[in-house]
Formats: structure tokens, C-alpha cells, sequence
């Protein structure tokens, strides 16, 4: 679970800049609160984020996707460090940029934080949080040195690894590439457990299920009928590779990336549909996702998903992961930007709904969302500690406000009027309220 995630100079956000799940002392759906045991802490189980166009909110989204990238997949070691940092200001192009993480992993709470240049990490720390005291595991500064604690193991290895480490390159993505297991939990928290979905989709969850091995595909189609869809089901249709016209060399790669447990997807070449690739029995096999409709004599006819509105695409991409996110057996953290992109707001509602319902205190799973759908800013549904608005000022800087920091937002007020009147910040800051003409003049 994240437990904060804090950012500075990073594009918009100039400035340090603090987002936590660390629930307030509100009382209002106490019941879905998680509670460790071991610590005085108390998680919010999801978190949306408010605020208009340019303020931030997708930013902060590329921010959670970039730490991803650079930490599981890393860089060459001739490359560029392809960081964003704050452009309007001269001041801040060569400052470093940081990142900053504590995260609940397997009931352990661990803080891992960097910091960075387009040329090289300048600073990498790890520490492990217990209930009484802080270990700082590692303290890497820049590519010179790295202080180890006393208590890990094979210290010989940790540090032939950092001097293995090239200065574009994290520790800890390099122990991990070096079969080093002391802070392999943490890595494969980044790799596994965290799981972004944009606007247009493509994401993890949906080629679980093209894949064909995951049991939850009866449930979702069952979703989609119940979704007033049209939809009877959905099915993964192996598509024949020559039709693809692949490149030889692009398909000896993607030979070499795919196998039994793992997918590899790409655009078919008129990029209206994505096809999935696998491997079965050595074999390379190539699966589109099609639907079936019922006809009004009882059969069934297939449509292609290009066939399929916008809404419907968006909802298959999205329901399953809100599927894995309400069984209590998964620790994933969710986290979609315009979770409302063609979606009815009744519709996007009822997915919420559909996760909370499920949260309690053993809830380990998360749901993080931007979205414009102001039905969506309702008491009843989310806490206030739950409402986040991003907001950008007349110098370009984006900051992140919750609603719980605000003193007049009393649990039975209409929080959705004072954020319209622009009391709480985070409305466009529209100059224009006439017609949109231009004069021959001023063209």
C-alpha cells in the first residue's frame, strides 16, 4: 500500500510536494479504514483527485509511471536520465529532481526516496521502519560511496554490486539485476504491485484475461451484461502472425520477450486494435480481443472491438482491476488517470461502489484516481481526507490540496458547491464568458 508519495521538481511541481493515504481523524466510513497492528498509522483505501485542465492532476500520474520505469526497467549505461524537471524557471533546470516513497510491503513499512539529474542519481536511501526505531539499510550518495547497516547480510556482495552500479543506474535496481535478494521485496512491489492505467488504456489488467488464464473472466463478462453493455461475452481470437506483418527483425524480439508467463502487446499496423502475444507450448501465439452480441433471433454475432463505443472499450479495460481490487487476497495499488474518460458518471459511480463495498481492515488493495466527474465529489461517498484537488498559480506551479486541510468543509455540507463557487481552489481560471469569435481583425 502507499502509505505517501512525495515529489519536487518534478515538471509542474516545483515545489516539495506532499500526497499521503494516511486517513485524518474524521469519523465518516470509519469501517473501511485499515488499521497495522504493529504501528499507529490508519490507510485510506482510495484517494481521487480533483482540479481543471493543466493543473497537475496527469502530471502527478506521469510522476508514479516514471519512478516505475526507471526503477524496474533502469536505463543503458550511455543514457540520458529522461527527467522533467520544472521548465519556467531557469533557477531549477540543473537542480535535482526527487522522488520520495513509504510504503506498506507485507505488513512492513519501508521509506525509499532518490533523487536525480538528467546525468546521474545523486542521492539513494532505503530505510526499513519498525514501530519503535528507523534502519537506514543503504545511504547511496551520488556514484562515491554507499553506507550499509551492520545487520545485512553478504556486505561483500551489496557493495561489489554499488561499484557495479553505473551513475545513471539505481542500487536498488542493479542488486536486484544482480540476483541479490535483500531488497528484491521492494523492487518487485514497483514491478507487480503497482499498476497504471491512462486515458487510453493499455494496461496489464486487461491482457490478463485475453490470455486466457485468468478465472475472474466469467465474473467480469458477467459485469459487462450487468453493465447494460449489450456485451454476452468476450473472448481472446487468435490472430495468424503473417497478418501482422511483422518485421523479422521486430518478431525475433518479440520472441525473445515473451514466454508462458509473461505478455507482450503491441498496435496492430492500422493501430486499431491491440494484439496480444504469448508463448504456448514454444510456440508464438498472437490473440485479439473480440465480442459477442445476441441477435434478435437468439444467435450470437462477433464484433470487433473497434465495433465497440468508446465507453464500452474503456469499461473492458478497466474492470479487471477493479475485479483483482475487491478480493481480499490482492495487495495491488490502482492507480487510474480519468478513471471517468467516456464513462457515464452513474457508471463510474457504481465501479467505486463496487470496490469500496469490499473494504475493511484487511483490505490491502488501493484505488487511486484523477477525474473531472464532480457527481463523484460526494460525502457519502468518499471522506473528505479522500478528495484531493490539484491546482496550478500564475507562475505555472502545481500543488495538491486535500479536502480534509479545509476548516469550513464540515462532513454535512455540499462540498460540490463551494468547489464550483472556487472557494477550495482547483476550477479553471476561464478569462472568456462570451462567444468564442474571433474578428478578421484579430485572426
Amino acid at each position: 500500500m502507499i502509505i505517501s508519495f512525495e515529489i519536487e521538481n518534478w515538471m509542474a511541481f516545483r515545489d516539495p510536494t506532499l500526497f499521503t493515504m494516511v486517513a485524518s481523524k474524521e469519523r465518516q466510513h470509519n469501517q473501511r479504514i485499515v488499521r497495522i497492528p504493529k504501528y499507529p498509522i490508519r490507510i485510506l483505501p482510495v484517494t481521487s483527485i480533483y482540479g481543471g485542465n493543466a493543473s497537475g492532476k496527469s502530471i502527478f500520474f506521469k510522476a508514479l509511471g516514471f519512478a516505475q520505469n526507471f526503477i524496474v526497467n533502469g536505463l543503458k549505461p550511455e543514457e540520458k536520465i529522461p527527467v522533467e524537471s520544472f521548465r519556467l524557471n531557469l533557477d531549477y533546470r540543473n537542480k535535482p529532481t526527487k522522488f520520495r516513497f513509504e510504503l506498506l510491503i507485507d505488513e512492513q513499512i519501508y521509506e525509499y526516496s532518490f533523487s536525480i539529474t538528467r546525468n546521474a542519481v545523486t542521492e539513494e536511501k532505503l530505510v526499513k521502519i519498525t514501530s519503535s526505531s528507523e534502519k537506514e539499510l543503504f545511504y547511496r550518495q551520488n556514484s562515491e560511496s554507499i553506507k550499509l547497516h551492520k545487520s545485512l547480510p553478504k556486505q561483500d556482495y551489496l557493495n561489489f554490486a554499488f561499484h557495479g552500479t553505473h551513475k545513471n543506474q539505481l542500487f536498488l535496481t542493479n542488486s536486484v539485476l544482480q540476483k541479490i535478494t535483500t531488497f528484491k521485496p521492494i523492487f518487485d512491489w514497483f514491478k507487480t504491485q503497482l499498476v497504471l492505467i491512462g486515458p487510453s488504456g493499455l494496461s496489464g489488467p486487461f491482457t490478463s484475461y485475453i490470455h486466457g488464464k485468468d478465472s475472474s473472466l466469467k465474473s467480469i463478462n458477467k459485469s459487462l451484461h450487468n453493465f447494460d453493455t449489450g456485451i454476452l461475452h468476450l473472448e481472446g481470437e487468435v490472430v495468424p502472425l503473417d497478418s501482422l506483418k511483422i518485421d523479422e527483425g521486430f518478431l525475433d524480439q518479440l520472441k525473445k520477450s515473451v514466454s508462458e508467463d509473461s505478455i507482450v502487446e503491441i498496435m496492430n499496423p492500422d493501430r486499431t486494435e491491440r494484439i496480444t502475444l504469448y508463448e504456448e507450448n514454444d510456440e508464438l501465439v498472437a490473440k485479439r480481443l473480440v465480442s459477442y452480441h445476441r441477435q434478435s433471433d437468439g444467435s450470437k454475432v462477433k464484433f470487433e472491438m473497434v465495433d465497440e463505443s468508446d465507453g464500452t472499450r474503456r469499461l473492458i479495460d478497466l474492470l479487471p482491476g477493479f475485479q483483482s481490487m475487491s478480493s481480499e487476497k490482492t495487495d495491488r495499488v490502482y492507480v487510474i488517470d480519468e478513471l471517468d474518460r467516456s464513462l457515464h458518471s452513474m457508471l463510474t459511480k457504481q465501479l467505486i461502489n463496487s470496490f469500496l463495498c469490499n473494504c475493511n481492515n484487511n483490505t490491502r488493495s488501493q484505488l487511486l484516481f484523477t477525474t473531472h466527474d464532480l457527481l463523484l465529489m460526494d460525502q457519502n461517498l468518499l471522506r473528505r481526507d479522500e478528495m484531493w484537488i490539484a491546482e496550478s498559480d500564475h507562475e505555472g506551479v502545481s500543488r495538491l490540496v486535500s479536502f480534509a486541510e479545509f476548516k469550513d468543509v464540515r462532513s454535512d455540507k455540499d462540498i460540490r458547491k463551494s468547489y464550483l463557487q472556487g472557494r477550495l481552489g482547483g476550477v479553471p481560471k476561464i478569462l472568456i464568458d462570451q462567444c468564442l469569435i474571433m474578428n478578421d481583425s484579430e485572426a
